[in-house]
């Protein structure tokens, strides 16, 4: 075997070996959707008074809920409504971390909204993270 033909299959097994460890490598799956997991959870609304009495508490339906796939986005990246019993459900989710959040009134803050955010991780495809009852405010 001459060099030439050596220096032509090393180079040619360097360019496999990049092939595969690029193809490998994107195939990686990152938070988001295309997965089998589930996140939901319900929205209950308390009613206040004047005073900071809460005077009612019912199902917040239709009501704006927000997710956040990773740690470094702090912009939403999927949104749903509640439905008329609070309900809210994100299907088909990969392996990662996620935050919920949804807006509730606040007389304290300037906008008049708060946020209110749970962060989690997902750890096995298939699995369901039930929030359970998410309590905001309403003035």
């Amino acid at each position: 075997m001459n060099k030439n033909s050596l220096i032509m299959k090393k180079g040619l097994l360097l360019l496999l070996s990049i092939l595969v460890l690029s193809i490998s490598s994107s195939c990686k799956k990152v938070e988001g959707s295309g997965g089998g997991a589930t996140i939901k959870g319900i929205i209950q609304e308390q009613k206040y008074n004047a005073l900071g009495n809460i005077i009612a508490e019912y199902p917040g339906s239709d009501i704006d809920v927000y997710l956040i796939y990773g740690t470094t986005d702090q912009f939403y990246d999927e949104d749903v409504k509640t439905s008329y019993d609070g309900s809210f459900v994100f299907n088909y989710l990969q392996k990662g971390t996620y935050t919920v959040f949804v807006y509730e009134d606040d007389a304290t803050q300037p906008s008049g909204k708060n946020v209110v955010k749970q962060t989690f991780e997902i750890t096995e495809k298939g699995q369901i993270i039930d929030l359970n009852t998410i309590n905001i405010r309403k003035i």
